[in-house]
């Protein structure tokens, strides 16, 4: 849930700096947490092991030049890295959470944990020039991951992509969808094309990706990246107002977040799940979520149905 301040704030830190300057908070610095490390799934394309929890950006660091939530976005990203986490994912989209999270890796030295995901989102002939703008605001040498952001341009895209990645520019290659649009688009595309990742909604209500686009992701050797695990907060929102059944304990679960993203992540087919947070204790809970116990087959059904009747 956001917070008061990012309610306020949230909608004019893109555009305008706040008037006066704010006093800076120290940002933590990156100690890995004692605490159990996250599970790990493969990139089909090359075995590389990525924790099935990482972060994503869309609202949440898209915080202007407002150097409090700044610092609190960094906070943030030091306890991600601090508790195993890689992959951060983010877009030119996404307003200023790309100089976010290069503000964050500059204040943490850049930790070389890192898996950085983006996107590419314009017209065909400024694919280029966009992807270098990100890089500048990530500060980063390269990026490992470049996804064709709801298949934008996509063909053009892709065919700069692939070239960029012979050329050991990027290290992989991507399409994203969010909340089951294009789906048919997006299975012709995985068909057809040499990808290493595909990025789609998916929780135990947004479920239509079970039907094709998780078994061609196996079959074709794809990674699966989850996108809106909690429909932008509007699910853990609603669950909230429920107790946390007693089954949750079988699988680890403390709060209804790790129910959603156990779900997730123990789909045979998926790689990572990107869930956005603005809090300390919530990205914290979320990475928990990576960890063993998972849920089988018969309990991922109960909690489908569960909260599908909610």
């Amino acid at each position: 849930m956001m917070r008061t301040r990012r309610s306020v704030l949230g909608g004019l830190a893109g555009a305008v700096a706040l008037a006066a300057p704010l006093r800076a908070q120290p940002v933590p610095s990156v100690a890995r947490s004692p605490a159990t490390e996250p599970a790990t799934r493969p990139i089909p394309s090359t075995g590389e092991a990525v924790p099935a929890v990482g972060l994503g950006t869309w609202i949440t660091f898209n915080v202007g030049n407002d150097a409090v939530l700044r610092d609190e976005c960094a906070a943030v990203v030091a306890a991600f890295f601090a508790a195993g986490g890689r992959m951060i994912d983010s877009s030119p989209m996404y307003g200023s959470s790309q100089a976010t999270i290069g503000y964050a890796l500059a204040k943490l030295h850049h930790p070389a944990a890192l898996f950085s995901a983006e996107k590419v989102w314009t017209s065909a002939r400024n694919g280029r020039p966009q992807i270098a703008q990100s890089l500048g605001h990530w500060g980063v040498p390269r990026f490992d991951l470049v996804q064709v952001h709801n298949l934008l341009a996509w063909e053009a895209h892709l065919d700069m992509l692939l070239d960029m990645k012979a050329q050991k520019q990027i290290r992989y290659v991507g399409i994203t969808t969010s909340e089951g649009r294009r789906h048919r688009d997006v299975e012709a595309v995985m068909a057809d094309r040499p990808l290493d990742a595909v990025q789609i909604t998916y929780n135990p209500v947004d479920r239509e990706v079970e039907r094709r686009i998780l078994p061609l992701a196996r079959e074709r050797g794809i990674a699966v990246i989850v996108n809106r695990p909690f429909r932008e907060g509007e699910l853990t929102r609603r669950l909230a107002r429920l107790p946390l059944p007693t089954w949750a304990s079988e699988i680890g679960a403390a709060s209804w977040a790790q129910v959603i993203l156990k779900f997730i992540v123990s789909h045979p087919a998926v790689t990572c799940a990107i869930p956005a947070t603005t809090r300390v204790d919530h990205v914290r809970e979320n990475l928990a979520a990576a960890a063993d116990p998972l849920p089988d087959e018969a309990m991922r059904r109960r909690i489908a149905d569960y909260i599908g009747r909610q």
